[in-house]
């Protein structure tokens, strides 16, 4: 009996031990985001000892003060609520593709609210208001997005073309980029980050759908901009990247503002 239950115990032991290094395996597998809805996004982008994404630095607070703001693409909404929080938007929606970055943006929004509020003794300040300010909403932007009336003074739409450009073709970019032009209002600004092309070439496996596109697009990252000015009709064009700095290697994008 005893050699049987040593036996035993030797064959748990093997098995916890195979389900250890298995798991160890599992954390090491790169995280699948098809539209680009990456769990730990904002990690990924600022350099080590930054409390703020580089691209905050780049903003205008008078695209945003007192302004009625839709952020497209939100992913955990970290964007969206510095923006309220720096700016003073009149209100900001943010808007995802995927649920559960939805719940991680009010998770962090009620996160950053509280520790404001543990502050509060100290400063003077509290957040509370951002409550009123902030929103957040999971939709599909491109296939779905259906507001009547609705009007913005600024849209953000950062690292987010890629996206729809891999999952609905030249017709979903197209789409997109309607969608804002219609949404905002006169003298509007639309604030566009789109990803390189080499970043499709990084890309283009993620899904079948995403590969079969890949091979059919004849817009390109470097004609957007022609397309924005004579085809969409926005007036004027900005480049902002010439002071951006901080971001990661892979992600030295170029930021344009465009005006309606």
């Amino acid at each position: 009996m005893e050699d049987e239950e040593q036996t035993t115990n030797n064959k748990v032991k093997t098995v916890d031990a195979n389900n250890q290094q298995s798991g160890k395996k599992r954390k090491k597998q790169k995280e699948v985001a098809i539209f680009g809805n990456y769990r730990n996004y904002y990690t990924y982008r600022i350099d080590q000892g930054l409390e703020e994404d580089p691209r905050i630095k780049i903003m205008k607070k008078e695209w945003f003060e007192g302004k009625t703001c839709l952020d497209i693409g939100c992913n955990s909404g970290l964007i969206t609520i510095t923006i309220a929080k720096n700016f003073g938007c009149q209100k900001i929606l943010g808007v995802d593709i995927d649920s559960a970055r939805i719940e991680d943006a009010h998770w962090n929004l009620r996160k950053i609210v509280k520790m404001s509020e543990s502050k509060k003794q100290h400063s003077g300040d509290s957040l509370s208001h951002l409550f009123d300010i902030v929103s957040f909403k999971k939709d599909n932007f491109v296939q779905s997005w259906s507001t009547p009336g609705e009007k913005y003074d600024t849209i953000l739409c950062l690292s987010v073309t890629k996206w729809v450009h891999l999952n609905w073709g030249d017709e979903g970019l197209i789409t997109l980029f309607s969608k804002v032009w219609r949404l905002l209002q006169p003298g509007g600004v639309f604030i566009l980050e789109p990803q390189p092309w080499t970043s499709y070439v990084s890309n283009r496996q993620v899904s079948e759908v995403a590969a079969t596109n890949y091979k059919m697009l004849e817009i390109f990252p470097e004609n957007f901009q022609e397309i924005l000015l004579d085809k969409i009709g926005f007036r004027e064009i900005e480049n902002l990247s010439a002071s951006l700095s901080g971001s990661k290697t892979g992600f030295n994008r170029p930021v344009l503002a465009l005006w309606k």
